[in-house]
């Protein structure tokens, strides 16, 4: 059945029937209708479709049109201010032995953390190697960790394996984050009343409208950038206010490419069952002084001996390549891509991965796939500037 239903017809081939039309004479009367094709260059991207009237429409469509929202979006978040949902959940956890246990999970300094603060950190197996990512807040009476829900529920799996004896109690919250990021972020928070002075990784609780929001600085070096936690039943008020207040709303592509600028490694995606935290480069989620933690042997190993044999390292491509792709030099392998960037930006093709150290700084060519690449240190600040 037609009715009720949307038909694609190829646009080429809508213009070349037109012009038969015209030809054969029979033109005249289906005019009215075929008219807005006719000057349509063939060119376009445009179909035909029928609503349930059952009435024709034009419909012209750039070919860049994808392309060039990603690029407007991704400009929002270099100049301007993007928001968008965050996919991560927020966990609270409670009891009197939650800040000794805590500690004793990840690789960051939880103990010594004080109220309206918080710390990134891994999770690591006793081999040192990461199993996941997340934040720990202490909101005093409570701690709060912020994890991707991808991997929330195999990282609390892990968690709660070692609560044996300890007072602790793990509860969803249940709350939306929403994300707002770039350098005009402070002004649209402002002008909702939402706006404090905070360092990173500091959180505030606000009143909006008769609620409690918590504002979180986010930690971001190279643009940045806040979390709103809201009540679930709050959260479409809290989003249409932003947008209301100028922020734009990005989506997933934009978001990949934003965090491929900025040297993020994703668990999953650049982080996998074998790393080690110091190939990512994220220092910020290690302490060496905070005493002892599952896998911090391996840690505190690798920072005496001075170096990890490979590290996370932009690459620039020449042409489109996957993920997985190995990075050779001299026909072997010395590194691989494990993230590309969907569109080039400015003509460059960029992408992140693991290199073998001295290949980074060192003179001989790099490959991949037969052709040749370049390595180059993150985030790509000069992509990262207005």
């Amino acid at each position: 059945m037609i009715s009720g239903q949307w038909l694609v017809v190829s646009c080429q081939w809508a213009v070349a029937r037109v012009q038969w039309l015209v030809i054969s004479g029979q033109w005249p009367a289906l005019q009215s209708i075929f008219e807005p094709l006719v000057s349509a260059p063939i060119t376009d991207h445009c179909s035909l479709r029928y609503n349930q009237a059952m009435q024709v429409v034009a419909q012209h469509e750039p070919a860049t049109s994808e392309t060039s929202a990603s690029g407007r979006e991704l400009s929002v978040l270099v100049s301007g201010c993007g928001v968008y949902r965050a996919d991560r959940s927020l966990f609270q956890i409670t009891g009197r032995d939650r800040v000794r246990w805590l500690n004793g999970m990840v690789s960051n300094n939880v103990r010594d953390l004080t109220a309206g603060h918080g710390v990134y950190a891994f999770v690591l197996n006793p081999q040192g190697n990461i199993r996941g990512d997340l934040y720990v807040f202490n909101r005093g009476e409570s701690l709060v960790a912020e994890i991707e829900r991808g991997q929330s529920e195999s990282l609390l799996q892990i968690l709660r394996k070692y609560i044996i004896m300890d007072k602790v109690e793990i509860e969803d919250l249940g709350e939306n984050i929403l994300a707002i990021a770039g350098p005009k972020s402070g002004e649209v928070l402002a002008s909702l009343g939402l706006s404090a002075e905070l360092g990173s990784l500091q959180l505030f609780d606000v009143n909006w409208n008769g609620s409690t929001l918590t504002l979180v600085r986010g930690d971001n070096p190279s643009s940045p950038s806040y979390e709103l936690w809201v009540p679930a039943e709050k959260g479409e008020s809290v989003w249409n206010a932003l947008l209301q207040a100028g922020a734009v709303e990005v989506h997933e592509e934009t978001l990949e490419t934003f965090r491929i600028l900025s040297g993020i490694p994703k668990v999953g995606q650049d982080i996998r069952e074998r790393t080690l935290p110091q190939e990512t480069g994220q220092e910020r989620a290690l302490n060496f002084n905070k005493g002892c933690y599952i896998g911090q042997e391996i840690v505190e190993r690798v920072r005496s001996r001075g170096a990890v044999h490979r590290t996370f390292v932009g690459f620039e491509l020449k042409g489109t390549l996957p993920a997985g792709t190995k990075v050779q030099s001299e026909g072997k392998d010395v590194g691989e891509i494990t993230s590309v960037a969907a569109q080039p930006l400015k003509g460059r093709r960029l992408a992140v991965g693991y290199l073998r150290r001295e290949f980074l700084i060192g003179a001989k060519p790099l490959t991949a796939s037969g052709a040749q690449m370049k390595a180059t240190t993150l985030p790509f600040l000069d992509l990262l500037k207005t």
